[in-house]
């Protein structure tokens, strides 16, 4: 069968086949538009029905024009600060494809297929003894010369073109997803559900309670993006992810197979509570993404002036102590410092930035009021995020580590003294005896008035682009203006246990 009868054949039996070589463009494609098909013009590449079985592939649909979520997110800040931002034009790697295309896949599998060079790209129709192939756009001007073209692997890094296809194995159909489905009682999903601040098309705010992990791990049973993936999707496609930032390293035995690794941009410590955004698409996340990333490289600068900011955070503490002045600015680098042969880490402020790896940590601070009892409330605004910055900056730098704070704060919490009055009468009536808080929180003690206190560390309030218009301009313009684009303000109420220190205090 000639190759022209064949792509003939192809557009005929699927329509994004046909829609890619008329040059159909997708601006804002849905997960719909995208998802996994397996395309009858594999059967004839294969030999038919009666073709073996190994031969058999799972197709994605071809590659059509995306948003670029990190050149808006991008456009977005310099656009705000008064520099014109770049055109979101499409770079999508093939790893990202792959995983948009398909969300169920695990995605150690998919980084499994990259790692192993199994990825490859052929010629249009050209098969050959590999798992996962990538197949070029074909137009009516090299149609001729499609056979010519050689075999070559395609990397997770390498960008995809229009009309680009990549083949699956057929058995990763009966791939089991990442993680088995959670399951939550009526209680526990009253409580998941009552922690939504907003969610618009494009993100979810929850207000994370203290003690739950952001993310899975050794020995973390449930997590937040894993009960938000399976209970807070509603109609979507797509579980919520979290902002964080995929790189690709070199593994050390070879140059050319890169790893993929993922990096925390925007989190909570498990003690610490607050405003939490996720991303309710891939295209979103990679915006939230950006406008968090150019947050901290801004700030890294010298504009630490500027009064208007494309995202703030506000984070309000107790402290054990009060710093000398009532506001001012930190700036001073950080770096990790391993301890326990290599079992635990911690952060520390650099005093020799030449010897040691570091990182520059900016934060505002304000004095909200300071109690006779020796505690202090404060008001932080971190202008980059590095790992557990508030922290080491209220202990190390401000001399007043944060309450519950016993990491960096161990020294002052060795003298700790619980306050006189307790409120552990209350409590005990508020919980009925033999009943336990959702998922096995102690969302009822941990105040100031207890012999060991929870972390008094609260994201309280943020203010963030409206990232669904900003996506709504560029799907309907690529040239869109996004100097004008207005923000949103989310305010997360205190924990219980934040709540009653500060009730205690000022009583």
């Amino acid at each position: 069968m000639s190759a022209t009868s064949l792509l003939r054949r192809a557009s005929a039996n699927s329509p994004a086949i046909s829609a890619a070589c008329t040059g159909a463009r997708t601006l804002y494609p849905t997960y719909y538009e995208r998802r996994s098909h397996y395309a009858t013009a594999t059967d004839a590449l294969t030999g038919g029905e009666n073709g073996n079985k190994k031969d058999k592939w799972f197709t994605l649909p071809p590659f059509a024009s995306t948003i670029d979520g990190s050149a808006i997110g991008k456009d977005i800040s310099r656009r705000r600060s008064g520099n014109r931002g770049e055109s979101p034009t499409s770079t999508t790697t093939a790893l990202k494809w792959v995983t948009r295309c398909c969300p169920q896949l695990p995605r150690s599998l998919v980084q499994k297929l990259f790692r192993l060079r199994q990825v490859t790209c052929c010629s249009c129709w050209t098969f050959t003894n590999k798992c996962v192939r990538r197949e070029f756009a074909v137009t009516a001007t090299d149609l001729a010369q499609v056979q010519e073209r050689k075999v070559r692997r395609v990397a997770a890094k390498d960008s995809m073109e229009l009309g680009d296809r990549i083949f699956l194995p057929i058995t990763v159909q009966a791939s089991p997803s990442e993680k088995a489905e959670c399951v939550c009682n009526e209680e526990e999903l009253k409580f998941l559900y009552s922690l939504e601040l907003y969610k618009d098309p494009a993100i979810i705010v929850v207000n994370k309670p203290p003690g739950m992990p952001v993310q899975g791990g050794i020995g973390i049973k449930r997590s937040l993006d894993e009960l938000a993936g399976v209970y807070l999707r509603d109609e979507y496609s797509e579980p919520p992810r979290l902002v964080s930032s995929c790189v690709f390293l070199p593994y050390a035995d070879s140059k050319h197979v890169y790893q993929s690794l993922t990096r925390k941009v925007h989190r909570l410590d498990r003690d610490s509570s607050g405003i939490l955004v996720m991303g309710r698409t891939q295209l979103s996340a990679t915006v939230l993404h950006s406008i968090f990333r150019e947050k901290t490289a801004e700030a890294s600068g010298d504009d630490l002036d500027r009064k208007q900011r494309v995202l703030q955070r506000r984070y309000w503490a107790l402290v054990i102590g009060s710093p000398r002045r009532p506001e001012g600015l930190i700036s001073v680098p950080l770096g990790k410092v391993v301890m326990d042969n290599g079992t635990s880490e911690r952060i520390t402020v650099v005093d020799n930035v030449q010897t040691s790896s570091s990182q520059l940590a900016i934060t505002k601070y304000r004095v909200i009021t300071s109690s006779s009892h020796g505690f202090t409330w404060l008001e932080l605004s971190p202008l980059t995020g590095r790992k557990h910055q508030l922290r080491v900056h209220c202990a190390e730098v401000l001399g007043t580590p944060i309450v519950g704070d016993y990491k960096y704060g161990w020294q002052a919490h060795r003298k700790w003294k619980q306050m006189p009055f307790s409120d552990l009468k209350d409590l005990k009536e508020k919980l009925p005896k033999g009943k336990t808080s959702p998922f096995d929180l102690d969302l009822e003690g941990g105040s100031i008035s207890e012999k060991h206190p929870h972390l008094h560390l609260h994201c309280k309030e943020m203010v963030l682009p409206d990232v669904s218009m900003a996506l709504q301009r560029a799907q309907s313009s690529s040239d869109c203006d996004l100097a004008e684009l207005e923000s949103l303000k989310l305010v997360a109420p205190l924990p219980s246990h934040m709540q009653r220190s500060w009730d205690t205090l000022n009583t």
